[in-house]
């Protein structure tokens, strides 16, 4: 039965095509989950620098300032 599926060219091409064809699939979707991650990344990173920014202008500001502003946003 072996030596049958082996010798006959018809289904070697049929599974090498159905093994291609799996291999590109699996290759495609650790590609975009690849692509995915990296997005994901980014975006943590952007709001990483957003928010070290934002601390850094709290930071910046005295304690007088700092009542004004939160004033003036809990008005709002």
């Amino acid at each position: 039965m072996t030596g049958f599926l082996l010798s006959n060219p018809t289904l070697l091409a049929v599974m090498g095509g159905l093994l291609a064809a799996l291999v590109a699939f699996l290759k495609g979707n650790s590609r975009g989950a690849r692509r995915e991650r990296d997005r994901q990344a980014r975006a943590e990173q952007k709001a990483r620098d957003i928010a070290d920014e934002v601390q850094s202008d709290i930071g910046a500001m005295s304690p007088d300032q700092l009542r004004a502003e939160l004033a003036r946003r809990t008005r709002q």
